[in-house]
């Protein structure tokens, strides 16, 4: 028997319920969701209260009140070896790990996975957990559909900031920090044409050069707004080349009056309501299996909790797509 990172491969034969749930089936949606607190930047806290804050506005009740069953919560937590590592970046990265055993085993039990997420660099660590969610040996062909304001497509060679979380995406596409890939479990990388990027605005120089000569393909924010045929063309082209999908969302793609407290506001996002049936349009797709919500304000940087309903906006959205599945894409 195999072991991938420290689960019997296996286990991995479980029908994902959830891919049938609502439609003609009758089967209630079921939902699991996981937190993941570690942000791995240099200079600053390493744990964020922004999952937190997104389970205790009753997301749980509203869910079952869409008639979704639900369960507990799971956390994503460092063992006291893991804690002790130096490097709050390789750190992240073994978190990345324990958040993709976390999301392969709940797909494992038919649930529909989502991630509320502390910031962006929780993408390998989902993508992982997909890629090791199926009932073969061989790793799962993961699509990835990136919502955000930003291409999150730099490089330590190209990036002018410096932040991790600039990155994500092409660490999980294998052009860079190839350990920090490998400890979450992410191998092999995605091929770039198996990435889609939404709502992207604002890039740095060199990462849009990198974009320019990369497979990715971009959705605009007027497709967002739309539902266009452009952004149902590439759910059917995802859903052709790859075994699951997973939709990420970083809050500052939208409209900034949603995430006044996010500090990476880029002007001319859709709103909640709009992004949110685009959600539902995208997990009408079978092949969508796992939704992460990132980056989400809170405490005084959402007062009147404008953010936290944003993204339970989103989540609503996703799950009331899973529901109209019909077989039929």
């Amino acid at each position: 028997m195999q072991i991938w990172l420290g689960l019997p491969v296996a286990m991995a034969g479980a029908t994902v319920l959830f891919a049938q749930g609502g439609g003609g089936s009758g089967n209630p949606v079921r939902v699991a969701l996981v937190k993941m607190p570690y942000v791995g930047e240099r200079n600053s806290a390493e744990r964020s209260g922004g999952p937190e804050y997104l389970e205790q506005g009753g997301i749980l009740s509203q869910l079952e009140g869409l008639g979704c069953q639900t369960k507990p919560p799971s956390t994503v937590v460092l063992t006291p070896d893991e804690q002790k590592a130096y490097g709050e970046w390789n750190r992240l990265s073994l978190a990345n790990g324990g958040l993709a055993r976390l999301i392969a085993a709940e797909r494992r039990g038919g649930y529909l996975p989502i991630g509320l997420l502390a910031n962006c660099s929780a993408l390998t660590g989902m993508l992982s957990g997909l890629q090791h969610s199926g009932g073969a040996a061989r790793p799962l062909r993961v699509g990835l559909v990136f919502i955000d304001a930003h291409a999150d497509y730099n490089t330590p060679e190209t990036t002018l900031s410096g932040m991790l979380g600039g990155m994500p995406v092409a660490i999980a596409a294998g052009l860079c920090l190839t350990n920090l890939r490998l400890k979450a479990g992410l191998d092999p990388p995605l091929p770039q044409r198996h990435i889609v990027e939404a709502g992207v605005r604002d890039t740095d120089p060199l990462e849009q050069d990198l974009l320019d000569r990369s497979e990715i393909r971009q959705l605009t924010v007027a497709d967002i707004r739309a539902r266009s045929d452009n952004l149902h063309r590439e759910m059917k082209r995802l859903s052709e080349s790859t075994d699951a999908i997973y939709i990420h969302v970083d809050m500052d793609v939208l409209d900034p009056r949603e995430v006044p407290g996010h500090p990476l506001t880029v002007p001319g996002g859709p709103t909640s309501a709009e992004l949110a049936a685009a959600l539902t349009e995208m997990f009408r797709y079978e092949k969508a299996a796992a939704l992460g919500i990132a980056s989400t304000p809170y405490g005084d940087h959402d007062k009147g909790g404008v953010s936290r309903q944003a993204a339970y906006n989103l989540i609503l959205g996703a799950v009331s797509g899973v529901k109209q599945r019909d077989g039929g894409r």
